[in-house]
């Protein structure tokens, strides 16, 4: 079922605004766009609080808007009568107030280590922005309780268990796939580019010159990924990302 449907009851603008925000932070994190101004919640924020609002008051508008301040407006929901669910009143405003204080101080607080402070702060974003949506599929579904399950599982599912990571290795489960598309997902499952010697090692080629000819080099022609002669690495394009996303996930 589209997930749009499991929100029949809001007007088709807000639907549509809540949609695209949360695809907008997904995309870009699947892309590795982690910085500040690529990947943060504010707009989605914006979006819940607006549908929230208009829920508790009965009137919902036509299209969100910004509170001027989000912190006290969330925080307001929490005095409505206790008729309202305890996820509209509590659980969801202090989300969003979380999303907010990482969307306003990104990188705050992050001091020394080896994780990209960005990568962590959108893997946050990420994860709170998919549990709410999941909370507003329970609340506003006009389905039958077993097909906004089967929503709220799609929308809350783990990465894909298309790769299994095992003693510093990496294999690709489904062993019926091509060569090439076993590297995209390889590729896809990286957050940085991957040199050819363990690309080989993952796919377990047993010849990398082959592996180079029949696969990295048709593959760096048809803009599948960027090969890189000279240090042997390969890095995945957005034209691989679409490639993956639309037939191998």
């Amino acid at each position: 079922m589209n997930p749009e449907n499991a929100l029949g009851q809001l007007p088709v603008r807000l639907r549509k605004e809540l949609l695209q925000a949360l695809n907008k932070i997904m995309v870009n994190f699947r892309e590795g766009r982690w910085e500040p101004s690529e990947l943060n919640g504010g707009k989605f924020c914006e979006v819940v609080y607006s549908i929230l609002n208009g829920h508790i008051t009965g009137s919902f508008p036509q299209k969100s808007s910004k509170p001027p301040n989000m912190v006290d407006a969330c925080n307001s929901l929490s005095r409505v009568p206790a008729a309202f669910p305890r996820s509209v009143r509590i659980q969801i405003p202090r989300m969003l107030i979380a999303l907010y204080e990482v969307r306003n101080n990104r990188g705050v607080g992050h001091v020394g280590g080896e994780v990209d402070p960005n990568h962590m702060d959108a893997t946050v974003v990420l994860y709170c922005s998919k549990w709410i949506m999941a909370e507003l599929v329970r609340i506003f579904h006009n389905v039958d309780t077993q097909e906004a399950t089967a929503v709220v599982e799609v929308l809350t599912e783990r990465e894909t268990p298309t790769i299994w990571k095992v003693n510093n290795k990496k294999r690709v489960l489904n062993t019926q796939l091509t060569m090439r598309e076993k590297t995209l997902l390889l590729l896809y499952s990286e957050n940085n580019r991957v040199t050819e010697k363990v690309l080989v090692s993952w796919t377990e080629h047993t010849n990398s010159g082959v592996y180079r000819r029949d696969v990295l080099i048709p593959g760096h022609r048809n803009r599948l990924w960027e090969y890189d002669k000279v240090d042997k690495s390969v890095t995945l394009s957005p034209l691989g990302i679409a490639y993956i996303e639309s037939r191998l996930l």
